[in-house]
């Protein structure tokens, strides 16, 4: 077998072209359908409680609804193994999955339009954490699905492609026009829009196929060997027996496998992952409150962060997704991990200066989003290099929350932060919660240039650089 690193690069052409594949063009809408709740239950959630007067204390302290995401690991094995009943059974097991997913999220932004969050602000957040579960369950069904849907030379494409629609979402629909709506009829019917346009995700959805599911050898030989030693094979088989074999196949097997097959460094592996995005997530907490504090309009507000940054998010997404292809994941991880720091600076100078110019606020969040998309695509192709294809749901919702948890903890005191230091230190700050990132990349690299890490995915061995950089076959 070819070494993925004997493999020449995809030429530019070669990449723009895999942007036609239908495969990835589904990535893109359902990339809307991933980004939508998300925004609604953090940054814009945080804008529309500070709008109504609630303390930037009580704002911190709710962005933990959001800290939701980075628990989906514990019931990820169900997503990933269980099959749903019928009706929704024939779509197939990931499809299915995001369907239901997506009928939760649309319940809970109806629940929070008819919410008043200055008198009941439990209740607001009981809805918005139903939106979370939802969501987050439909992320653990839609990775599988986009994992499994493309081949590895096509992941950077779709990880490219996901996050373009994903910043769509959270710019222009989650982001501008919720903030439209809010400004010029009220905060109830934005959410009410919002749970319309998550529609886009159950057409999608239902007009894509299933994704064939992938078995490997050596992932099929681990599971013999943990059953085995369970006293799971062989023997007349029970209703408990049955219930502890799904178990080792659903929840040990998977997390077995990863840390049998990256070895002595997984630990490594799974702390770059836990503070890679630390930065932008305590950041995005306060982003909101910030410019209400400085003064800028709810329509300022969504011009300039959302409207005009919607190019500048999608362009760094799409370069991302090229820059994966072209050059590796940890090079690409590098640039945008030092990307993200320098923007974050820039809010910093904003505070430092307290200047209200809109064109200011304008440059410096459209910096932020070219770098929010840049680290996007490249640490979704990065996590789905590290992933198993006979347990993708599992094995990625256990890495995404891997990089939730530290970064919603970090950011639910990002308030207390602002209260008790002000906005320049707190930018200072949050910038300084990007440099283990940086650090652990150069670890990284150097072992994987010294031949001491060497990747494998699926019981095959692959070099440093990566599987999203090989060319399609046949591709011009």
């Amino acid at each position: 077998m070819t070494n993925a690193a004997d493999r020449p690069a995809p030429t530019w052409r070669q990449a723009l072209g895999a942007y036609r594949d239908p495969r990835v063009v589904t990535m893109f809408f359902m990339g809307i359908s991933a980004g939508l709740p998300l925004i609604l239950v953090f940054t814009t959630l945080s804008v529309w409680l500070r709008d109504v007067g609630v303390s930037r204390t009580a704002i911190g302290f709710f962005s933990w609804v959001a800290a939701t995401y980075g628990f989906k690991f514990l019931w990820s094995p169900l997503v990933d193994r269980l099959q749903l009943p019928q009706p929704l059974g024939r779509l197939g097991r990931r499809r299915s999955w995001i369907l239901l997913a997506i009928l939760g999220v649309i319940a809970g932004l109806i629940g929070m339009a008819l919410t008043d969050p200055k008198s009941d602000l439990w209740q607001m957040a009981l809805f918005a954490f139903v939106v979370a579960f939802s969501s987050a369950t439909q992320d653990i069904a839609l990775d599988a699905f986009r994992i499994e849907s493309a081949p590895e030379h096509m992941q950077g494409a779709t990880a490219g492609a996901y996050q373009a629609g994903y910043m769509l979402a959270v710019k222009i629909v989650g982001g501008a026009l919720a903030l439209y709506l809010a400004e010029y009829i009220d905060w109830g019917t934005a959410y009410a829009v919002m749970a319309a346009f998550m529609l886009i995700g159950i057409v999608t959805i239902l007009i894509r196929p299933e994704p064939t599911a992938a078995r490997t050898e050596a992932t099929d030989e681990l599971l013999a060997k943990i059953q085995a030693a369970a006293g799971l094979r062989g023997g007349r088989q029970t209703a408990l027996t049955g219930i502890a074999t799904w178990f080792s196949t659903a929840v040990i097997g998977p997390f077995t496998e990863f840390f049998t097959r990256n070895g002595s460094w997984t630990l490594l592996i799974l702390l770059l992952i836990g503070v890679y995005r630390l930065s932008d997530i305590t950041l995005g907490v306060m982003a909101g409150p910030f410019y209400i504090d400085l003064g800028f309009s709810k329509t300022e507000i969504a011009n300039a962060t959302k409207l005009f940054g919607l190019f500048a998010a999608i362009g760094g997404a799409l370069f991302g997704g090229f820059v994966v292809a072209r050059v590796g994941v940890l090079p690409a991880l590098m640039t945008a991990a030092l990307t993200v720091i320098a923007t974050n600076l820039l809010f910093g100078f904003m505070a430092l200066i307290q200047t209200d110019s809109f064109w200011l606020l304008t440059t410096i969040v459209s910096a932020d989003s070219i770098a929010a998309g840049m680290a996007g695509s490249a640490f979704i192709a990065y996590l789905s290099s590290l992933t198993n294809v006979q347990y993708t749901a599992t094995q990625y919702a256990l890495l995404t929350s891997i990089m939730l948890l530290p970064g919603k903890l970090v950011a639910g005191f990002s308030g207390v932060v602002v209260d008790a230091a002000g906005y320049v230190l707190f930018f200072a700050y949050a910038s300084a919660l990007g440099a283990p990132a940086v650090i652990l990349i150069l670890v990284l690299v150097r072992l994987e240039r010294l031949g001491i890490i060497r990747r494998k995915r699926n019981g095959k061995e692959e070099a440093a650089g990566d599987a999203a950089a090989r060319p399609a076959p046949g591709s011009a």
